[in-house]
């Protein structure tokens, strides 16, 4: 995708749609799952706060990775969490 990987929107909800979340009028991150992208921890949306904490600057390729591993870990956070909650529910 052509674009320089400046994160230029100031993230908002808006920004996701479906499964994408733009950060710029050009480039966008692709297959970010709800979920993940409105995960709460400690009051926070990490899949969000991520963007916001990167506004005005430009991603390098290991910047990209990491976002990467953040969805991952939200993702299997969330599946983790839910399973357990299920288990005590089920007893």
């Amino acid at each position: 995708m052509d674009g320089d990987n400046s994160v230029t929107r100031k993230i908002k909800k808006e920004d996701y749609v479906n499964g994408k979340v733009w950060i710029n009028d050009q480039q966008y991150f692709d297959s970010v799952p709800l979920v993940a992208w409105e995960f709460y921890i400690g009051g926070y949306q990490p899949a969000q706060k991520w963007f916001k904490d990167r506004h005005g600057g430009t991603l390098n390729f290991e910047d990209i990775l990491h976002y990467q591993k953040i969805i991952v870990a939200l993702i299997e956070t969330d599946r983790r969490i839910m399973k357990e909650i299920e288990n005590v529910f089920m007893y």
